[in-house]
């Protein structure tokens, strides 16, 4: 099956071996991808870095903005087959997976409009020196994407590597590999040379451990666990290799008792049912003023218990978790906080005549939560909201930072003062002030603190990330 992208051309592995596609939605086998190893990095590496000292490095900073927005209106004029392949393949409900696919576009789209931006400096010097500094691409970029969000995930990572000029090879998550397949074709339909874009399917542990670990990379990111992201770390760095991690979220939305609750409590919902919680993002703790606790748990678990669970083609709130393992771990965290007597706020509701064999998690609401409990600490990445109450200010800024985590957090208060104290308190790459963005726009510099990972993605600063600079120094006398 010829599955992988590699040079220009569509290949099979050369092992002969395959990996089934799942449909979350009712466990059954709907496809099959190429199962990649080393052979196949070694091939896709190659032809990247053929690709940066061809065509494709040749070509000037407007020519590749060109070629990447057409990419992104390639992308939206493909959405009505791109959004079913997206849905199909995640159980995400279909507006979902279409908003997906227009994010992923917007990511070539701002790219795009970008690349012939990155401009250099000119530095003051001793007198009869003239000394520039170049911003030039890294080489070989390696991406690793996880799969919650496959198409917005393939955007936020290529978007930005290929407007610099990097060649880069793709990795998707074994799970989600068809958008990145059908995003090929429109690259490759958009004038996208040969070998500036390589995609291998297959394992993490195979094909994705080649990758990072291949001494001809320059870059390599990776989103996922942190057991894996340090092994990821591992392995650039024995070739002396830079990585941007993104490792997960304990995200807290700090709720206090003047905050504006008639546009808090929807966001707040939103922020932990999208993609049925299987994101990075996901506000998972809520924290709430005491003296305001029962009117926030209250209204947050009547519209807690509304939301509804269903396939993508019901297009309800949120659709299946991922696989049976991912199933098993959010139903864990949920038996565990049960079994410890934490009470249970609101429950949702999953459809009916939902496929017997699709992966469906309960939407629950547990508080208040002790502050020691593993559903206070640790990532479910499910549909699972933690309320806690907390003191006064320094209590709610404690209990924000009290996680290994620091992705994102948001502040609810109609006080403007303490919107701000409590903003740069918290510890996390983004702090959203009444609102709440899952993540950001792809304008915005994404990252994490503390072991949510580092390095930064989105926004101009991504430029940054992928590309390296150079002083030149010119004696003239």
């Amino acid at each position: 099956m010829e599955t992988m992208f590699i040079d220009g051309k569509w290949i099979a592995a050369q092992s002969g071996e395959t990996i089934d596609v799942v449909a979350p939605a009712d466990g059954q086998v709907f496809d099959r991808i190429g199962r990649g190893g080393m052979y196949e990095i070694d091939l896709a590496v190659r032809a990247a870095r053929k690709a940066r000292s061809g065509a494709w490095g040749r070509m000037s900073a407007t020519e590749r903005g060109r070629i990447l927005t057409k990419i992104g209106v390639g992308v939206l004029d493909a959405i009505d087959l791109f959004a079913p392949i997206e849905a199909r393949d995640t159980g995400k409900p279909m507006t979902t997976a279409r908003n997906d696919i227009v994010v992923l576009a917007r990511y070539f789209e701002f790219y795009g409009a970008a690349a012939d931006k990155v401009h250099g400096e000119v530095i003051p010097f001793l007198d009869g020196y003239a000394v520039q500094l170049l911003r030039d691409p890294l080489g070989v970029t390696a991406h690793i994407i996880p799969w919650n969000y496959p198409a917005q995930m393939l955007g936020r990572t290529l978007a930005p590597a290929l407007a610099m000029g990097n060649a880069a090879v793709l990795k998707p998550a074994e799970d989600t590999s068809l958008s990145a397949l059908k995003f090929a074709e429109i690259a490759m339909a958009a004038g996208l040379p040969a070998g500036a874009l390589n995609i291998v399917t297959g394992y993490g542990h195979e094909a994705g451990a080649a990758l990072t670990a291949h001494p001809d990379i320059n870059f390599a990111t990776f989103t996922g666990s942190n057991e894996v992201g340090t092994m990821v770390q591992r392995a650039t760095a024995a070739n002396v290799v830079k990585c941007v991690l993104e490792l997960g979220g304990k995200s807290p939305q700090i709720v206090f008792a003047d905050a504006d609750l008639d546009r808090a409590v929807p966001i707040i919902v939103k922020a932990i049912i999208q993609n049925a919680g299987q994101t990075c993002t996901a506000g998972s703790r809520l924290l709430i003023e005491r003296k305001a606790y029962d009117e926030v748990v209250g209204r947050v678990a009547e519209a807690f218990s509304k939301t509804r669970v269903g396939t993508p083609e019901m297009d309800l709130d949120c659709g299946p978790v991922m696989n049976p393992a991912q199933l098993a771990r959010v139903q864990g965290f949920i038996d565990a906080a049960k079994s410890d007597g934490i009470p249970v706020l609101a429950e949702g509701k999953l459809a009916a005549g939902l496929p017997s064999g699709g992966y469906y998690a309960t939407p629950t609401l547990f508080g208040p939560v002790p502050r020691n409990n593993k559903l206070a600490r640790d990532e479910v990445f499910g549909p699972v909201l933690a309320a806690f109450p907390f003191a006064d200010e320094a209590d709610a800024i404690a209990l924000a930072n009290g996680t290994d985590y620091g992705l994102l957090a948001a502040v609810w208060t109609e006080n403007a003062g303490r919107l701000t104290r409590v903003a740069k308190a918290v510890q996390a790459g983004q702090v959203f002030m009444n609102c709440y963005g899952a993540g950001g726009g792809v304008e915005l510099p994404f990252g994490g603190t503390k072991r949510s990972g580092h390095g930064r993605e989105k926004g101009l600063l991504a430029l940054e990330e992928m590309s390296s600079t150079k002083t030149l120094v010119h004696y003239h006398g």
